[in-house]
């Protein structure tokens, strides 16, 4: 589903790259994203991937895993906020929240903003991660110690698997592109785990890739989400200029409820944000109409991908 690769030019350079730079190849798509080094800060190998963290020259610090970028300290808020606050908005009381994945932290930060939220668990497979993380991105990382929070190094998926039923309001993915063992978050076995995981009215959020290079995935999400018995699945887009096509997703489904626009009184006391707003989370839901005609050619019902009202 997506065909990346990487190259860091300081090493050997291949056709085509510029020593001095990192560069991430889309080549399923012909196209690609680069960045001008002032260094390498880590390079380690654990046991699940190979973890670099670079110094750039205009994007801050860059972590890549398996050569694939993931977060930049620029830009980062982009994607964090959008994948966490219009599930925590939406959810009229998260006090139990999971995340699977988010080993740079960026998502827990943003969860820990709510002061409405009680309990927020962590379980990320790879303790290097955000070990690193911890180093190099401090300010992702400030809130680790927060008493509501717990992280645990091990299988989220397993853990879904083993979560007793109606133990959590929100669950958010905050995992990697659907790759190798990644794939299995797309699969639906977990969603299954996930919507019995979660309470009645619960809601499951994940990234799902870009629209404009991932659109097969995005029908197999909500076709997935569907079967399982959430119902309502629900789309919004967002920019990411560091991932695949600059244009990116998130997915939320709810279960025993459609998904609506939060009232404003559930914004008061919102804390000032970088990208997102009350109004920001209501334009995110306006799908597309290429996006709207392929859940029509998939037999879905695009209702909910045009706007959440």
């Amino acid at each position: 589903m997506d065909n990346r690769s990487a190259t860091v030019a300081a090493a050997p350079p291949l056709a085509g790259q510029i020593p001095g730079w990192f560069s991430e190849e889309w080549a399923g798509e012909g196209s690609g994203i680069s960045f001008r080094l002032r260094g390498k800060l880590a390079d380690v190998q654990s046991e699940f991937q190979r973890i670099e963290v670079f110094e750039t020259e205009r994007f801050g610090t860059l972590l890549t895993l398996d050569g694939l970028v993931m977060v930049t300290s620029r830009d980062n808020f982009l994607y964090h906020e959008m994948l966490v606050h219009p599930a925590l908005y939406a959810h009229p009381a998260p006090r139990d929240v999971l995340i699977i994945g988010g080993g740079d932290c960026g998502s827990l930060q943003q969860v820990l903003r709510h002061r409405e939220v009680e309990r927020v668990t962590q379980v990320e497979i790879d303790e290097q991660v955000t070990r690193l993380c911890e180093r190099f991105f401090p300010e992702l990382c400030a809130d680790n110690g927060d008493p509501r929070a717990t992280l645990h190094f091990e299988d989220g998926i397993d853990w879904v698997r083993r979560a007793p039923p109606g133990s959590y309001d929100v669950i958010l993915v905050d995992g990697s592109d659907p790759l190798g063992p990644a794939a299995v978050l797309f699969a639906e076995e977990f969603y299954a785990a996930c919507f019995a995981a979660l309470r009645p009215g619960g809601i499951l959020a994940g990234q799902t890739e870009s629209p404009l290079f991932h659109l097969d995935l995005l029908t197999h999400v909500h076709r997935t989400a569907k079967a399982v018995g959430f119902v309502d699945c629900q789309t919004l887009f967002f920019p990411q200029c560091v991932y695949p096509s600059g244009w990116w997703t998130a997915s939320l489904a709810r279960k025993s409820e459609t998904l609506q626009p939060p009232p404003a009184t559930r914004f008061q006391g919102m804390p000032a944000m970088q990208y997102y707003t009350p109004q920001v989370h209501q334009a995110a839901f306006a799908a597309p109409a290429f996006f709207v005609r392929a859940l029509q050619a998939a037999g879905l019902d695009p209702a909910g991908a045009a706007g959440q009202g």
